[in-house]
Parts: C-alpha cells; sequence; structure tokens
C-alpha cells in the first residue's frame, strides 16, 4: 500500500514539473567566452573519461599591445591512456568551408530553461597517435622501397601480362649501386682510349688529305701556289710533251690528241693573237693545252664500262708520249687482282676531273666558265660546279676589270665563273640525313 502511495506522489510530481513553462535563452558567443567547440572521431570514438584543452594560437607582442588569437585559429588536444588525439587543421578548414554552421541546446533542469549556444567552429576533426607505436622507426617510404614492394605485389597477384612487363622493366634496369665500384675504371678506360683520337683540327686536315684532288697547300697566298704544276703534271711527263707541230699553226686544231674541245680551241685561238708574249710563257701555256687535249682523249679512251688493257690504250692514244700513257694510267685507273685490265672507276673518275679542272684554273688565270667545259666533257653544269667547289673555288660574276684582264667579252657579265681563291677553303662535310 506504501509503495502505491510513493508511486501516485512521484507521478504528480512529474507532471506538475511538466506543467512548468519552458523558456528559450539565445546566448552569444561574446558572451560566453570561446563557448563550446565540436569535434569528430573518424573511425575511433575516445573513451568518456578523455579530458581535451583547447588551445588558441597567439600572436608576438608588438609595441607593448596584448596577445591576439591569430585570426581565432584553435587546437583541441585529448589524451588517453594509449591514444593521443589532436586536431587536424587542413582537414577541419575543409569541413568549414563546407558552409554548415551548428548551434547547441542545452536544457537547465532546475530552471527548465534551454540555452541556445553558437559553436565556436566548425566540427573539429581530429587524428589520433597510438603512443605504443611511437617508438617504432616509419617504413621506407623511398621511391626504391615503394618499386620493390610493387614489383613482389606484382608477381605475387598480377596477370600473366603484368608479370611479364615486370621481367622486362627489371631486366631493362641499370644497377647504379653496382656501377659505383666500377665506375673510376671505367672513366680511366674511356680515357685511356680517347688519347688515341684526332683532334678537331687532325680530323679536318685527315679528311683534307683523303680528298680526291691534287696535292695543295693551305697557306699559299697566291692562287697559282695552291696547286703547284708539277703536282699536276710531273716534270717527266711536261718534259715529253712536244708541241712544234701546234706551235707552228695553232689554227690547226687537228694536230691536236682531241680536236673536239671547244675550250683548247678557243685557247688555241686566243694565243695565237698574242704573238708579242713572251716565248717561255707561251711553250709553257702550250704545253698545259697539250695536255689537257691528252686528258680528254685518255677519258674517252677509258670510258669503257669493262675497261682496257695498256696495250689497247696505247694503241689508241699511238700520236701520245708512252710515259705520259703509263702517267695517266697509273694516276687514274684502277686494276683487279690477276688482271691487266685498266678500269676509269668512280673514285677516279673524281679524281681525273680534279687534276683537269686544276689545270684549266691554271690557264684560265684561276677563273673558268663551268658552262664551256660541262659541254666538252658533256656532263651537267652542276657536276662541274660540285667539283670546283671540292677543289676551294667560289663560283660568282666577275667585274668589267677583271673580265678585261682575261680579254673576256662583256656578253659573259652575268655568267657565273669558278674563281680559285687564298686561301683556300673546302666545303664542310655534310653529315647526317638530307632534309625533304
Amino acid at each position: 500500500m506504501a509503495s502505491t502511495v510513493g508511486a501516485a506522489s512521484m507521478k504528480r510530481k512529474r507532471d506538475e514539473r511538466s506543467n512548468e513553462s519552458l523558456s528559450f535563452e539565445l546566448a552569444s558567443s561574446s558572451s560566453t567566452g570561446l563557448g563550446p567547440v565540436l569535434v569528430s572521431f573518424p573511425a575511433l570514438e575516445a573513451p568518456k573519461d578523455t579530458p581535451f584543452r583547447c588551445y588558441g594560437r597567439k600572436k608576438a607582442k608588438k609595441d607593448n599591445e596584448r596577445e591576439k588569437d591569430d585570426d581565432g585559429r584553435t587546437l583541441v588536444v585529448g589524451e588517453a591512456p594509449a591514444v593521443e588525439f589532436i586536431s587536424n587543421e587542413e582537414e577541419s578548414q575543409r569541413a568549414a568551408d563546407a558552409g554548415c554552421r551548428y548551434l547547441l541546446a542545452i536544457r537547465d533542469p532546475q530552471t527548465s530553461k534551454i540555452k541556445i549556444l553558437p559553436a565556436a567552429k566548425s566540427p573539429y576533426i581530429l587524428t589520433r597517435t597510438v603512443k605504443a607505436l611511437k617508438s617504432i622507426t616509419p617504413a621506407d617510404a623511398s621511391a626504391l622501397a615503394y618499386r620493390e614492394a610493387r614489383t613482389a605485389l606484382g608477381e605475387t597477384f598480377g596477370t600473366k601480362k603484368a608479370k611479364a612487363a615486370i621481367r622486362a622493366q627489371e631486366r631493362n634496369r641499370v644497377d647504379v649501386g653496382a656501377m659505383q665500384g666500377v665506375m673510376q675504371h671505367v672513366i680511366e678506360g674511356i680515357d685511356e682510349k680517347a688519347e688515341g683520337l684526332l683532334t678537331k683540327e687532325e680530323a679536318k686536315e685527315l679528311a683534307d688529305s683523303a680528298r680526291l684532288i691534287p696535292p695543295f697547300s693551305l697557306t699559299a697566298t697566291d692562287p697559282a701556289d695552291v696547286y703547284p704544276l708539277n703536282d699536276i703534271i710531273p716534270d717527266a711527263e711536261f718534259k715529253a710533251l712536244n708541241i712544234t707541230a701546234v706551235e707552228h699553226n695553232l689554227q690547226d686544231v687537228g694536230m691536236l690528241p682531241w680536236k673536239h674541245s671547244k675550250w683548247v680551241n678557243n685557247h688555241l685561238k686566243h694565243l695565237s693573237g698574242k704573238e708579242e708574249e713572251k716565248s717561255k710563257t707561251r711553250k709553257r701555256k702550250l704545253k698545259m693545252l697539250l695536255y689537257v687535249s691528252t686528258m680528254f682523249l685518255f677519258r674517252r679512251v677509258t670510258s669503257h664500262s669493262k675497261g682496257l688493257d695498256k696495250d689497247a690504250v696505247c694503241e689508241k692514244m699511238s700520236n701520245i708520249p708512252t710515259i705520259i700513257v703509263d702517267g695517266l694510267l697509273s694516276r687514274f685507273t684502277e686494276t683487279t687482282r690477276d688482271s691487266s685490265v685498266h678500269i676509269l672507276t668512280s673514285a677516279m673518275s673524281t679524281k681525273f676531273m680534279a687534276y683537269l679542272l686544276a689545270l684549266c684554273l691554271r690557264v684560265d688565270s684561276f677563273a673558268s666558265n663551268p658552262k664551256t667545259l660541262a659541254d666538252d666533257l658533256s656532263v651537267s653544269v652542276t657536276n662541274i660546279n660540285a667539283a670546283y667547289r671540292n677543289l676551294g673555288c667560289k663560283l660568282k660574276t666577275l667585274t668589267e676589270r677583271e673580265r678585261a684582264n682575261r680579254g673576256l667579252s662583256d656578253t659573259l657579265a652575268d655568267t657565273k665563273f669558278a674563281v680559285l681563291t687564298t686561301p683556300v677553303q673546302f666545303p664542310k662535310v655534310r653529315t647526317g640525313k638530307k632534309k625533304t
């Protein structure tokens, strides 16, 4: 009975309280100081008895001013027996930028008032640190360790294609660590082998010496000294030239070894009009013209695709001294093994052309007309120009004075001549693929 009465009295008290009016109060953050804060525990909830503290960042004092909070930024820290919690500023700021605001409602049971408190800030995102793991050294996060772990994972769980790619990558990888011990020996070996390499100047000299042209002088200041005459025509062959028949009748081209050369015939006509020229100079020029005519005939005879033996060449050049024929065969033809057949190969043809044009330059006072010689040799002007460039000539038009000194007509004012200048400069050897 007593218990029933007690229960009824308690019910009356509860009903009386429920009839009391509730009131709301909105508190400002300025009146409450910092105010309550909200925190979030990702994947782990802190024990209820974990103490938390909120710290504000402060600026240094300036001119006796009081310390102020740095833009209201605060830090929430909590510590449990096994775990430490601390707010992550970057994640917390990201949550604040989301635009959500939070209010806290606190009911006072004594006064039946509900106080609305604005949260001091958006929720603080907490990160945790296990105290027992602090003393453990973190794992190696280098690129090498990552690659090794990735390779092991791929070899264990990867597909056949992925495993094949891993093996191919491992085969192509250079072990830098293994090279460190032998790197010095490799460098020393390179230096030792490099001692035998040519310098830039030596390589240029070697390339120039390998040119299929007459012997030359790079230091000559006079074009006449660039290609000495005795290096183009040996002295024995030059003395063997007989100009008696030609000298007495310069107009009779039938006395020449090859009478179809327009270049030679023009020079003979020009020479016939200079009776006052010194006898020695005249004879020297006649011998050079006779040798050029001989070279024209030699080229005509040896241009046979299968070549000819020495007797056949001498028979076709019967009016030429044997010493000259032998010299031309030895310098400008090649023979195969166990054969006496002389062939004017491509390389020998280039060499022959260089010697012929060098001799023509000397007769032309070192300014030749490529068009006339191209017609005589039945080759294109482009090939003749390339041969002149290989001799170090420059293609340019002559001035009126230069034409007058050489007895050339004004109709050749726009014609480009191959001019040998000093010091002689050869074209650079092109490397790489030709641009299209």
